[in-house]
């Protein structure tokens, strides 16, 4: 099964930058999707952003132009690099990967149900 663990978490000030590293075992070959998701404590988890095998992203609107996903299939390794961060970044941070989604919308609105092996995510917290 997929199997995925996240680090790289901190408290760091508003305008502060983190890289989050996630780590995925249990897919075979690079054809499959890979997603940033995070959740606030009492609220839904929200989509972050999304990177397929070819390395064509997608970001949710509060993060574009701050936050950068990318990915290196051969370390099965996916990166999140946030900068000039805010408060309301703060949240836990979890990724997920899934191969076999139909169309090939690899987007967090699709990855996110599909995904069911969540790990116990990276704390981020951003203070002014």
């Amino acid at each position: 099964q997929v199997q995925t663990a996240e680090s790289g978490g901190g408290s760091v000030q508003t305008g502060g930058s983190l890289r989050l590293s996630c780590v995925v075992s249990g897919l075979s070959g690079d054809s499959y999707c890979m997603g940033w998701f995070r959740q606030v404590p009492g609220k839904e988890r929200e989509g972050v952003a999304t990177i397929d095998s070819g390395g064509v992203t997608a970001y949710a609107d509060a993060v574009k132009g701050r936050f950068t996903i990318s990915r290196d299939n051969a370390k099965k390794t996916m990166w999140l690099e946030m900068n000039n961060l805010k408060s309301e970044d703060t949240a836990i941070y979890y990724c997920a990967a899934a191969q076999g989604i139909p169309g090939g919308y690899c987007y967090t609105r699709v990855l996110g149900p599909l995904y069911k092996q969540w790990g116990q995510g990276t704390q981020v917290t951003v203070s002014s």
